[in-house]
C-alpha cells in the first residue's frame, strides 16, 4: 500500500486565522471557510439561523450586489458552494488553478463584508421556508427529523439544522447581522486550501484578503450531549408508500481508540451493496431496496443509524431480521473472521484513497479537523492502526455499541398524523 504523506503546513495569522495549506500535483484548487459555529451551538430561540446566515452571504457584500457576486463567482469556470452542519459553517470554492487569488478575493468580501440587504433578506426568508416545506415531502429527510425528535429532550439534535418555520419566520435582520459580527471573526474560523501552490504563496494571498478581518472577542458556548431515549415509537405521514424503519444509537461512551473498530463494524453491517443487512433484508428475503448504516463522530453528536424503507407488511419481519443481526455480531454467531476483517480494511483504505486523490473531499476532511481540534492527518493514521485490528476489536464495540436504540418507524396513515408509543 503507498505510504501516504500529507504536505501541509498551518499557520495562525495575527488575527487568529487559521490557514492549513496542503500542496498537491493537481490543476484544481479548492478552498474551504469554515466558521466554528453551527445548529449544535445556537440557543433555542436561534434555531436556523447559521443556516439563514449561510444563504445570506451569497447575496451580496458592500461593494457587489448579489447578481454581481454570483456572476463573478460563476466566471471562476468551477463549483463554488456552502453548507451549515451540526458544529460548523463552511463555503468551499473550487477551479482551475490560475483562478485561487480571485476565488479567495470573492471569498473573503463573502465572509467579511456581506451587507444583509434587507430586500434580500426577506426573499431569502422566503427561500428558506420552501426548503424547509420541501424537506417536509422528502420521506427519507422527514423520517430521521422525526427520529431525532423522538430520540431526545434536550440535545440540539432535536432540531433540523434549517431550523423550524416558526423560528425562521420571527429572526429580524437587525438579529442575524449581531449573531454573524459575534460568530463571524477571524479567532473562530479556518481557512484550507488544496493546491499547486507553494505554502508560502499561499499565505501570502490569504494576508492579501484577510488580514483586515478584525479579531473578536470570541464567545464560547456549549452543546448539551444527551443518550438517545430507548424504545419504538411510530409516526404517521399521509401519502406514502413505504414504512421506513431507523435504528438510532449514541456514543458518547466510546473512546478514540474505538472508533476505528466501529467504522469497520459500520462498513460490514450496512455499508455495502455486500453487507450483512443488505444481504439479509434485500438479497435473501427481497424485503427492502435500500438499507444502510451511517456514522457521525462529530464532537457532540456522536450517533450511529441504521435506515430502510419497507412495505407495512414487512416492518415485523425486516425488524426481526435486524434484531437477529445485531445479536448474532454481539454473540458471535456472525463471524467476522480474519478474511472478513482483511476485506473491510481493504474497502476502508480505499475509501482514504479516495478522499486523498479529490482535492474538494481532501480540503473538507481537513477543514473538519482543523475545526474539532483533530489531528489533520488522522485518516492517514487510521491506515496504519488497521494492521492492529482484530475481529475482537470488532466484536467488543459492537457488544458496547449496539445497545438500546431507539427504534423509529414512519408509516402511512390518512387520518393519524400524530405521533404515539407502542
Amino acid at each position: 500500500m503507498k505510504k501516504w504523506f500529507l504536505d501541509s503546513r498551518d499557520t495562525f495569522l495575527s488575527n487568529g486565522l487559521r490557514v492549513i495549506s496542503i500542496k498537491r500535483d493537481t490543476q484544481i484548487f479548492s478552498v474551504h471557510g469554515g466558521i466554528n459555529i453551527g445548529s449544535l451551538y445556537e440557543k433555542d430561540s436561534e434555531k436556523g439561523i447559521c443556516h439563514f446566515i449561510e444563504h445570506m452571504l451569497f447575496k451580496g457584500t458592500e461593494s457587489k450586489s448579489n447578481e454581481e457576486l454570483n456572476n463573478e463567482l460563476e466566471l471562476l469556470g468551477g463549483e463554488y458552494n456552502a453548507y451549515t452542519d451540526y458544529s460548523c459553517t463552511v463555503y468551499s470554492i473550487s477551479a482551475l488553478s490560475e483562478e485561487l487569488p480571485k476565488g479567495l478575493e470573492l471569498l473573503s468580501d463573502m465572509i467579511i463584508n456581506s451587507n444583509f440587504d434587507s430586500n434580500e433578506f426577506e426573499r431569502e426568508r422566503g427561500v428558506i421556508l420552501a426548503e424547509l416545506r420541501t424537506n417536509k415531502d422528502d420521506v427519507e429527510d422527514y423520517s430521521f427529523n422525526k427520529t431525532y425528535e423522538t430520540a431526545f429532550n434536550k440535545s440540539p439534535l432535536k432540531y433540523d439544522v434549517g431550523g423550524t418555520e416558526k423560528h425562521v419566520e420571527s429572526f429580524s435582520k437587525e438579529y442575524l447581522v449581531s449573531f454573524y459580527k459575534k460568530h463571524y471573526i477571524p479567532n473562530n474560523s479556518c481557512i484550507t486550501i488544496v493546491s499547486n501552490y507553494e505554502h508560502d504563496d499561499i499565505i501570502k494571498l490569504v494576508k492579501k484578503y484577510f488580514s483586515n478581518w478584525k479579531k473578536g472577542e470570541l464567545e464560547l458556548r456549549n452543546a448539551p450531549t444527551e443518550d438517545n431515549i430507548p424504545g419504538k415509537f411510530v409516526s404517521y405521514k399521509s401519502d406514502i408508500e413505504q414504512s421506513t424503519l431507523i435504528y438510532l444509537y449514541t456514543l458518547h461512551n466510546i473512546s478514540r481508540e474505538e472508533e476505528l473498530p466501529l467504522k469497520i463494524l459500520s462498513l460490514r453491517l450496512g455499508e455495502s451493496s455486500n453487507s450483512i443487512l443488505f444481504r439479509e433484508l434485500r438479497e435473501k428475503r427481497g424485503l427492502a431496496y435500500d438499507v444502510y448504516t451511517n456514522m457521525d463522530l462529530t464532537k457532540n453528536v456522536k450517533t450511529f443509524v441504521i435506515y430502510t424503507a419497507i412495505s407495512d407488511e414487512n416492518l415485523d419481519e425486516t425488524t426481526e431480521v435486524i434484531d437477529k443481526c445485531i445479536e448474532d455480531i454481539k454473540n458471535r454467531n456472525i463471524i467476522f473472521d480474519k478474511n472478513t476483517v482483511e476485506l473491510m480494511k481493504k474497502v476502508h483504505k480505499t475509501a482514504v484513497a479516495s478522499i486523498m486523490e479529490d482535492s474538494t473531499d481532501l480540503c473538507n476532511y481537513v477543514m473538519h479537523q482543523a475545526l474539532e481540534d483533530e489531528p489533520i492527518n488522522e485518516f492517514i493514521n487510521d491506515m496504519e492502526e488497521l494492521e492492529n485490528l482484530t475481529e475482537e476489536h470488532v466484536y467488543n464495540v459492537a457488544k458496547k455499541v449496539l445497545n438500546n436504540s431507539t427504534v423509529h418507524i414512519l408509516k402511512s396513515d390518512e387520518e393519524d398524523d400524530e405521533e404515539e408509543e407502542e
